[in-house]
């Protein structure tokens, strides 16, 4: 079996992809961008080379079926989308790696593996334009939320709904696609951690347990337009700084959260220009832990901070959600499954930990599809930066483990 498995073919498809689609700054694969379908074209010629029917369901997923004597579905997946300036290895690895894992599967089994075999490229985990994470996996698993995606814009004023109707995708039938995963038994992906604890343990696999319950929403503080010199500072209504003071008491309450985060990542000035009092200010607000009752009470915290600063400042502020996901635990027996694999491969060590970045695999496991992910080391915790990197030998071993966790779990299915 080692023979049919390739790790340094997975890496090569990464650097391929690499100087595919980024520049000096990054990776540049942001989803519903022309840099972005390159990157799936050229995804879709290395499906071509096995055995495999692929096709784009109604929410913009690529999917690689490999028909088994049972229809029962074994799902792996990840996402090709990238953040502007993004890394050489987030969601892409997950991707290709396990299109090696499935060409050993193809290779082993003369096509014909022992139960259904999928491969799964999600559309727009990031949510880097629009601000709306898992558009693609959250349609699959049927909490897609028109009533939250149809309002978004990005930068340039350019409305989420027409950005996906230019690739095919209608939000009012996205969700049709829940049809997908009718058969699936077990959802697998791979990821990079993304983060320094691996690293830091000195260790290079991790088995995830769950992931963070996130609260993203956008924020108007909304005051008074005025000219910049000729507007006494008593007498200004200035969005922006309700919305600064906004953000530095944010950082504060993620601070004191007990293993919490909060992000204020994008902020918007009405009218935007140096001469002029900011009117309008937009600003967003990202928290995540992974305890339920601390998440709500960091996102109580936040409603009260904004409501006082907005009194006090003299302007006025509305909330408006974005994305919302619980605390999102993984399914026990397949968790030791994963720690399992990593221990054989790893000589008898592994890691236990939660994720506090977002997943697909969230949206399978909150639609009932026994979930697991597999973490490998980030070299100085560093992602969504140009300067995210893994070892080469961490990559392979990653490749090799996730193969022996796919086995694995063929097997725990046909109990």
């Amino acid at each position: 079996m080692s023979s049919l498995l390739q790790p340094q073919r997975a890496v090569a498809d990464l650097r391929t992809l690499r100087d595919l689609t980024a520049d000096a700054a990054g990776a540049q694969r942001v989803a519903w961008t022309p840099t972005w379908a390159r990157a799936r074209d050229w995804f879709r010629t290395r499906l071509s080379e096995l055995p495999v029917t692929v096709e784009t369901d109604e929410a913009g997923n690529i999917w690689a079926t490999l028909r088994g004597e049972r229809e029962e579905a074994l799902v792996m997946g990840s996402h090709l989308d990238s953040v502007p300036n993004g890394g050489w290895l987030d969601g892409c690895f997950g991707v290709l790696g396990g299109l090696e894992v499935l060409r050993r599967i193809a290779a082993q089994y003369g096509g014909r593996p022992p139960v259904t075999v999928q491969l799964v490229d999600w559309a727009d985990e990031e949510g880097a334009r629009f601000g709306r994470s898992l558009f693609g996996s959250s349609a699959v698993a049927g909490r897609l939320n028109r009533e939250w995606v149809d309002r978004l814009v990005d930068v340039d004023g350019v409305r989420l709904p027409d950005a996906v109707h230019a690739f095919g995708v209608d939000t009012a039938t996205a969700e049709q696609a829940g049809h997908r995963i009718a058969h699936a038994k077990a959802y697998l992906e791979m990821h990079i951690e993304q983060g320094p604890v691996l690293e830091a343990a000195g260790l290079p696999l991790g088995a995830v347990i769950g992931c963070f319950g996130i609260e993203r929403h956008a924020l108007t503080f909304t005051g008074q337009a005025a000219h910049a010199g000729a507007t006494p500072m008593p007498l200004r209504h200035d969005a922006f700084i309700a919305a600064a003071r906004f953000a530095v008491e944010v950082r504060e309450i993620g601070r004191n959260s007990a293993g919490g985060v909060c992000t204020t990542g994008r902020v918007q000035n009405t009218p935007g220009i140096p001469t002029a009092v900011a009117g309008e200010t937009r600003i967003t607000l990202d928290q995540r832990h992974i305890d339920a009752a601390r998440l709500a009470d960091m996102l109580a915290q936040a409603h009260t901070a904004a409501a006082r600063i907005a009194a006090e400042e003299g302007v006025a502020v509305e909330w408006s959600t974005i994305y919302r996901s619980p605390v999102q635990p993984f399914h026990p027996e397949l968790i030791e499954r994963c720690d399992e694999a990593i221990r054989e491969i790893n000589v008898g060590i592994s890691h236990r930990m939660p994720s506090g970045p977002g997943h697909d695999a969230i949206e399978m496991a909150w639609a009932g599809v026994p979930t697991v992910m597999l973490f490998v080391q980030s070299l100085h915790g560093l992602s969504h930066c140009k300067e995210e990197d893994t070892r080469v030998e961490h990559l392979e071993l990653a490749v090799r483990t996730f193969d022996r966790l796919a086995d694995k779990v063929m097997k725990w299915m046909g109990k």
